[in-house]
């Protein structure tokens, strides 16, 4: 049983003003595997606070000081791998080898990608006689989900460190194991008093709290479309920068060139990776209506190779996070039957042989029209939608047609038609042909799916203000 009980504020673990406990569930077992205490606003202003009184310092480190933090950071964090990854696990149910593999790799990614873009960053350049110069926003609030918790965190953490932001992190109150050892990895690397500190609880309340603080001077959020929008209303009223990365619907466009088989069995993984609960997961297939019969067929064998169990065993996707979840993803799956769509695999309820835990059926729907509810709305789960279309321009119209726009994808026996097909369409991230993932990659969405970027030297930006120094720049 895990118990953590206090929240890392001002370079200490200290216990909350009021304590108020949330129970976690393992979502393997359904059964409660520990507990974190609920912030209140008097334990966040106290974070923030802590946060404020460690900018002036921080903000002025030079480069490579900065630099010699983040090498004892990334030292800690890889002798904290295996504990992250058993962390992850337990919390939010990803199989142990997704967690070795990729959840808890990706929050090292980050932190090197940071340091990367750190060394040769330009924080001032001349113009004229003008001077520009980028200088940290300030407090930053994160509110990260628990569907990549790792990833999510380090996204954010790692380049508002190195750009000289200090900052509070409210991670999901689903999953706040790893959160507590990335803190602890924080301070055994030596981050300096306030800079970095965490507190835990949930969105109404807590996130709610650092989302509206006025002192405050910018809020990270990853997570629905639906949260993120109460954010930036609690956000508003002292008009701070808002970021985020919020839900996606995305297109995967397999043009009559590609290899249907290869291109669907690959579709099938990925969208099934983490048990569906990616929000840039490719979960509309758009095949050629000719081809439709071989992409169904291709689906149900790739489905057919699935294994659903025991996250701790060697099962490829373990249960959804959550009852909450569970039931969500039963509802849709129920709508797209109502619906009319052609049931390819899969279906309502537990898989054979599981009857405890949040196990989720691979499910995969064909004939599905885009103004069904399973192709509008962002399922969260192991739930494929495979939509037929007549031409080129059809596949382009359908892809764009949603409220979302985070990712898509284009698969193509021509590259060149591929990139043609790519710039029409309306998403942060565009892959071909299964392009190998690019850290350095600015990461975010168009339309409902958010604002602004991460990963890489874009996310930098996120972080910094522009001050224009008229005259910093001797004449000649």
């Amino acid at each position: 049983m895990r118990e953590h009980l206090q929240f890392y504020i001002g370079g200490a673990w200290v216990d909350p003003g009021r304590l108020q406990t949330i129970p976690i569930i393992n979502p393997a077992t359904e059964e409660v595997s520990g507990h974190v205490s609920l912030a209140s606003a008097e334990d966040v202003d106290r974070a923030v606070h802590a946060a404020r009184n460690a900018f002036a310092a921080w903000s002025q480190t030079s480069r490579s000081e900065r630099l010699a933090l983040f090498e004892r950071i990334i030292a800690e964090y890889q002798r904290r791998m295996p504990d992250l990854a058993r962390a992850v696990t337990e919390e939010m149910g990803a199989p142990i080898g997704l967690s070795e593999r990729a959840q808890v790799p990706t929050g090292l990614m980050h932190l090197v990608t940071a340091m990367e873009v750190l060394k040769t960053y330009e924080f001032e350049r001349p113009r004229g006689t003008t001077l520009l110069v980028r200088e940290p926003i300030g407090v930053c609030g994160f509110i990260t989900p628990w569907n990549w918790p790792l990833n999510q965190i380090s996204a954010k953490v790692a380049p508002a460190l190195a750009t000289g932001c200090t900052m509070v992190l409210k991670p999901s109150e689903i999953s706040p194991y790893s959160a507590v050892i990335w803190a602890e990895v924080m301070d055994a690397a030596g981050v300096p008093a306030g800079v970095f500190n965490l507190v835990q609880g949930d969105g109404p309340t807590t996130g709610a709290a650092i989302a509206s603080h006025p002192d405050v001077d910018m809020v990270s959020f990853t997570g629905s479309t639906r949260a993120g929008v109460e954010v930036a209303r609690a956000a508003a009223p002292t008009v701070k920068r808002v970021h985020q990365e919020l839900g996606g619907k995305s297109p995967n466009i397999v043009l009559d060139d590609a290899d249907v088989a290869r291109a669907v069995t690959a579709c099938v993984r990925s969208v099934m990776n983490n048990s569906g609960q990616s929000c840039n997961a490719p979960t509309r297939l758009l095949v050629p209506r000719a081809r439709l019969d071989e992409a169904e067929a291709a689906a149900r064998a790739a489905v057919d190779k699935t294994v659903v169990g025991d996250p701790n065993g060697e099962a490829h996707i373990g249960p959804v996070v959550s009852r909450a979840q569970w039931e969500k993803i039963q509802q849709l799956i129920l709508a797209g039957v109502d619906e009319g769509a052609l049931l390819v695999a899969g279906g309502p309820g537990r898989p054979e042989g599981l009857s405890r835990g949040w196990y989720v059926r691979p499910t995969v729907f064909s004939r599905v029209d885009n103004s069904m509810r399973i192709a509008r709305e962002e399922i969260f789960g192991p739930v494929l939608c495979i939509l037929p279309y007549d031409t080129e321009e059809d596949a382009v119209r359908i892809g764009n047609d949603t409220p979302y726009g985070l990712a898509a994808y284009v698969q193509s026996g021509d590259a060149a038609r591929a990139r043609r097909v790519a710039a029409r369409l309306r998403a942060g991230q565009v892959n071909i042909n299964g392009a190998a993932p690019d850290p350095m990659a600015p990461f975010g969405g168009f339309k409902q799916s958010g604002n602004g970027r991460e990963w890489g030297e874009e996310a930098f930006g996120e972080f910094l203000e522009t001050k224009a120094v008229l005259g910093g720049v001797a004449a000649e």
